[in-house]
């Protein structure tokens, strides 16, 4: 075999090499990324909410109680987020698991909430995975895709990182 041949035998199996590697890496971020639940809410102001739904944005999920202390101490902060990132495709939509709507309204008023608050339930929870703890928050690709999962108060600096990331990325 001259060192020509080897040559492009070896290239050969490196470009294979490459190929399946890719294509093992993409079937594995998939897999890591579950497509985000298609969920019909309906918002304070009666306005129909579908977070998986949302056409070329990046949407953030949040699980949270008014009762919930950290879940309270949070909010000013996903406040800041829409109104920093809402031109440029990033929505939120607050779901309260325990509020009467009395309630929900009174706080989206005190805390001057500016993203969708929908009253949720056990059953909206399970399509996202479950929700075992308040706050939960999901981050959803332009991708209709689940690309982050927080358990517990959220780690805002890590939060607007993955943000920009997948406001960037054209997701």
């Amino acid at each position: 075999m001259t060192r020509a041949t080897a040559a492009v035998i070896l290239l050969v199996g490196l470009a294979g090499a490459i190929f399946f590697a890719t294509r093992r890496q993409a079937a594995h971020k998939e897999a890591a990324d579950p497509p985000a639940p298609a969920i019909n809410l309906t918002d304070l102001s009666g306005q129909p909410i579908n977070p998986a739904n949302n056409e070329g944005k990046v949407v953030l999920v949040n699980f949270w109680a008014a009762w919930c202390t950290p879940c309270r101490d949070e909010i000013p902060q996903f406040v800041a987020l829409e109104e920093k990132y809402r031109a440029q495709g990033f929505q939120i939509v607050g779901i309260s698991m325990d509020d009467p709507e009395g309630t929900l309204r009174e706080f989206s008023r005190e805390y001057k909430v500016n993203y969708p608050l929908v009253m949720g339930n056990q059953g909206i929870a399970e399509k996202f995975g479950g929700v075992l703890g308040l706050p939960t928050t999901f981050l959803i690709g332009r991708d209709r895709r689940i690309h982050a999962k927080q358990v517990g108060a959220t780690d805002f600096p890590k939060l607007v990182q993955q943000i920009s990331e997948l406001l960037q990325a054209g997701r």
